[in-house]
């Protein structure tokens, strides 16, 4: 997938649930907040696996001014629109446990 066709994927992108029901009000206003921005942070993620190559979550976060937290909730999501993958491979994360190695399809 070239990444003009990925980028084009993102803004059809369906709605993924961002709160269950049993979730506070508080969840589903902070849901309902993030929601224009999704697309961004999908965009500056795939950025930097085309730039950088595959990384962990923190790595991520780390490459761009994206929080863990805002990396990790969009990685799945990203997975599912086909737009990354995971390699099977692991990284060192921040706390230099084990995190999933991640990269976009245009890479190996």
């Amino acid at each position: 997938m070239d990444y003009k066709e990925a980028f084009k994927r993102i803004f059809v992108m369906p709605d993924f649930p961002m709160v269950r029901a049993t979730d506070p009000l508080t969840s589903f206003e902070a849901a309902e907040a993030i929601k224009p921005v999704v697309s961004q942070h999908h965009q500056i993620i795939l950025e930097c696996l085309q730039t950088h190559g595959a990384l962990g979550k923190d790595g991520i976060s780390a490459l761009t001014n994206l929080d863990g937290n805002q990396v990790a909730r969009r990685l799945n999501e990203m997975r599912v629109l086909g737009l990354i993958h995971l390699t099977g491979k692991t990284v060192k994360s921040n706390s230099g446990r084990n995190e999933r190695e991640w990269s976009c399809h245009t890479q190996t």
